[in-house]
């Protein structure tokens, strides 16, 4: 029987899993900190998934969490192409009609973490 060597593992792993449950506790940590009042984690929909929902001040704020085990090679940041930004939006569009939030001031930030030699994090506000 193969078994799949490290340097090749897929991107569902349970170690891929474990990063990012990692990355999201830290940032969730990294936002409370930075003032953000969380509202919600993990708000899934038809057009994909929003990782945290949160409120800095009045702003809603929809923050994408990257988080690698390096960033040796590019930030995680960098992960978060057109493709994915598209699907973000729309699924903010949708949370904000679910709730039935009305006008409310917007912002899409992104929280980017590595474990290269500990963890470092780095938060982006107004990211896209």
């Amino acid at each position: 029987m193969w078994k799949k060597s490290n340097a090749h593992e897929d991107s569902t792993t349970p170690a891929h899993l474990d990063c990012g449950r990692k990355g999201e506790e830290l940032a969730l940590k990294l936002l409370q900190k930075e003032g953000y009042r969380i509202i919600e984690r993990n708000f899934r929909c038809p057009f994909g998934e929003i990782d945290v929902v949160a409120r800095d001040g009045k702003t809603v704020v929809f923050v994408e969490v990257k988080a690698r085990e390096s960033g040796r090679l590019s930030p995680p940041y960098l992960a978060v192409g057109k493709a994915k930004r598209m699907k973000i939006k729309k699924s903010a569009r949708y949370y904000l009609n679910r709730k039935r939030a009305g006008q409310v001031e917007c912002r899409f930030d992104i929280v980017s973490i590595t474990f290269d030699d500990g963890p470092a994090c780095e938060l982006i506000r107004g990211a896209f």
